[in-house]
């Protein structure tokens, strides 16, 4: 035995060749036989134990009745006959026990000379439990000691076992108990592969469903920043607006709180909807998505924050799909919100190209950067890094050779890939996303 120390109510380590992990419990997923096959020992098999234990008792006193060679059933094959059946009661918990004492009783069983019957239950049964807790050199090496002993005793020791005047066994009648013995382990390690495969399906689908939820609180997330980034950014800079020209202008200052009112209320309808997305996934959205027929709406925020927006649209302007329209609407918005707060320049252009397969975006800026702005990792460039990625397209972002800011995000229009080309972005000198 090892030294090895546990910890109270620890588990003992693995064999090489034991079974993996189990899965969790209550899974509902499987056909039945599977999952109670996955069910971990929680109680012992007492049902299971005595029903064979009954079977081995009364089926041996049937099967008696046609062997009168044999050496009639007394109260030593009775006992022997029982002690299989205990053995199973712990085959789940100590599997290598189980298999080893119920072979052992069933080799002395048929050694003794007892009538042959049902004596064999629970050695299958127990070399079937061992199988599948992992631990197949024990069920093999039982279910050899069980055809060795039966051979010594057919070949060799019937000369001084009973029944009397037995003779010796022939080859053929070995090689068929080969047979049956190799077809238990093969049907015990068909069992064990098929519900290894079942977990290994299982763990893979509680996988996917976790990628599946980190990619929606990912989509989520992606989406507040986005919306509450624009709209924060505006209403900051109106309320600059209105706290200077509050004594000066009160007009203004009416003007621009106007502006804050409007963009504050777009941005909650907009979170709004997003939450709502999240309590009821299953339910359609009660107003769509943003797209790029939604610009004139963002240039007009921007104007309202002292930006001015020129958009240019080149080529046969396409439906696109909901996907692609949002991701693109988000890209202009995230870029411009990204000149309101961190660029001195208070115009930029917008240019949309069409081609048969391919949207491309363009946002430019002549800068120069404010004063303050940092540079670094924010989660803008992330964003719109992902968000093109998804659609299988690149996105460049950095500062303009001739001074300024550029954002091109080329998003294919075809059917929409699985996200396999990363997106590239060249990382920002003079400015940090939000």
């Amino acid at each position: 035995m090892s030294g090895e120390r546990r910890a109270p109510g620890a588990r003992p380590a693995r064999g090489r060749d034991e079974d993996p992990p189990r899965a969790g419990e209550g899974d509902a997923g499987g056909p039945p036989w599977e999952r109670w096959l996955s069910r971990p020992a929680a109680r012992l098999p007492w049902f299971s134990s005595l029903a064979v234990a009954v079977i081995q008792q009364v089926g041996t006193g049937f099967a008696a009745h046609g062997q009168p060679d044999r050496v009639p059933v007394d109260l030593f094959a009775r006992v022997l006959l029982l002690i299989g059946p205990l053995f199973m009661v712990v085959r789940h918990r100590r599997p290598a026990l189980a298999v080893f004492g119920a072979s052992i009783s069933t080799t002395v069983y048929l050694a003794v000379g007892y009538p042959y019957g049902p004596v064999y239950f629970s050695t299958v049964i127990t070399c079937f439990a061992a199988v599948l807790a992992g631990r197949r050199r024990a069920a093999w090496g039982a279910l050899a000691l069980l055809w060795t002993g039966q051979a010594l005793v057919s070949h060799w020791l019937y000369r001084w076992l009973p029944p009397s005047g037995d003779g010796p066994g022939g080859w053929a009648s070995g090689s068929g108990t080969a047979a049956w013995l190799l077809v238990v382990l093969a049907a015990s390690e068909l069992v064990r592969g098929r519900r290894e495969q079942w977990v290994r399906d299982r763990a893979e689908r509680a996988a996917a469903e976790r990628r599946r939820a980190d990619e929606e609180r990912l989509r989520i997330a992606r989406e507040l920043h986005d919306v509450l980034a624009h709209s924060i950014s505006v209403i900051n800079v109106q309320a600059g607006v209105g706290l200077a020209l509050l004594d000066r202008d009160p007009e203004q200052a009416r003007t621009a709180l106007t502006t804050i009112k409007a963009a504050s209320k777009e941005a909650l309808g907009e979170v709004r909807q997003v939450l709502g997305a999240l309590r009821a996934p299953g339910d359609a959205p009660r107003s769509p998505a943003p797209g790029l027929d939604r610009l004139p709406e963002l240039t007009e925020q921007a104007s309202s924050a002292g930006l001015a927006v020129d958009i240019a649209v080149e080529g046969v302007r396409a439906e696109l799909p909901p996907g692609t329209d949002l991701a693109a609407f988000r890209i202009v918005q995230e870029a411009l919100t990204n000149i309101v707060r961190h660029s001195g320049s208070r115009t930029a252009r917008v240019r949309l190209r069409y081609a048969p397969d391919l949207l491309e975006l363009r946002v430019d800026d002549d800068g120069p950067a404010t004063a303050g702005t940092t540079t670094g990792g924010g989660n803008g460039l992330v964003g719109m890094r992902e968000r093109v990625a998804a659609l299988d397209g690149t996105i460049e972002a950095g500062p303009r050779p001739d001074g300024g800011f550029r954002v091109v995000a080329r998003i294919p229009l075809g059917p929409p890939g699985r996200g396999d080309h990363a997106a590239t972005v060249a990382p920002p000198q003079d400015k940090e996303k939000p």
